[in-house]
């Protein structure tokens, strides 16, 4: 009778419950910087568009140390009395640049010919203390300004230090909650205009997506959301409301990676619809066309550029 009853059988093994992992809290993984929070997100909806042509040139001359020069011609905008009408200024300007790069130890220096004098350093100084320092220097006043990063990488949080000009200070922490969940929060202190806020977050990511939030006492709210198609492409759409000026702005976006190109655009809640396109000709050139659409203020751009190194 027994052999009568095989998928009977079969089946009663079958729905037997599985018993579901036990996490182990003692070793969750390191989350992702507070800053870098909605980094999937900005990759598609936070491309570097330009307007006008460009030419980068870099030249290695060895493998740590490398001379970069960067050419830009379009125009610039300028304030204008009504907020639906842009002004532009036709401009082109020069930039030099060395990149001194090693495992421990960034260096990136940049001078340009409108008197800008822009300068970065990162430097591992143990395997969990890193520091990151940037400035500005420029010829119109009150426009210079430097800062300083301190973070601090635990083996499942993270906690980093800020110090600027203009007496600021900041501080923020995330902790890993889960294996995918991670919470974290901000704090930080203008001294000049006398402004102090706070901050939090939440970032829930998976093999397939990635979800963010961060909301701040300066009347901010922001969420993001990535979607893994496959892994050469991904969709991200965000939501941003102000509470203070009740502006609100959403967009989505997209990012596809070809065997020699690479794909980035967006369109947002108030019109604006932007592509950047990045063509890889051969080993060390890249062709670029950018352009962004604004037809509520008549906005037009459009722009090539050109990467060789």
């Amino acid at each position: 009778m027994a052999d009568l009853f095989p998928p009977l059988v079969t089946a009663q093994i079958d729905d037997k419950p599985k018993v579901d992992e036990k996490v182990d809290y003692s070793n969750l993984p390191c989350p992702v910087p507070y800053e870098e929070l909605h980094r999937e997100a900005y990759m598609s909806l936070k491309t570097d568009n330009f307007e006008g042509l460009r030419f980068d040139f870099t030249k290695g001359l060895n493998q740590k140390f490398a001379l970069c020069h960067s050419v830009m011609m379009g125009p610039t905008e300028v304030p204008s009395q009504s907020p639906d009408t842009t002004i532009k200024i036709p401009t082109a300007h020069y930039e030099f640049g060395a990149n001194y790069v090693d495992p421990k130890l960034m260096l990136v220096g940049r001078v340009m010919t409108d008197g800008r004098v822009s300068a970065r350093v990162r430097a591992d100084l143990t395997e969990k203390l890193m520091v990151k320092a940037n400035a500005m220097l420029t010829n119109e006043p009150h426009m210079s300004h430097g800062m300083f990063h301190f973070d601090y990488m635990g083996s499942d949080y993270r906690a980093q230090l800020q110090f600027g000009n203009s007496a600021l200070i900041g501080a923020s922490y995330i902790q890993s909650v889960t294996p995918r969940l991670s919470l974290g929060g901000e704090v930080f202190w203008a001294g000049v205009p006398r402004k102090s806020g706070v901050g939090y977050a939440a970032r829930y990511e998976t093999d397939k997506m990635v979800a963010s939030g961060q909301v701040a006492s300066t009347g901010l709210a922001v969420m993001n959301y990535v979607q893994k198609v496959s892994d050469k492409v991904s969709l991200a759409t965000d939501f941003s409301y102000n509470y203070f000026s009740r502006e609100t702005v959403a967009s989505v976006g997209y990012d596809y990676i070809l065997r020699q190109s690479r794909v980035r655009g967006k369109i947002d809640s108030n019109g604006v619809a932007s592509a950047l396109l990045e063509e890889r000709l051969s080993m060390g050139l890249n062709f670029l066309i950018s352009a962004e659409l604004d037809h509520k203020k008549k906005d037009y751009k459009f722009g090539f550029g050109l990467t060789v190194g």
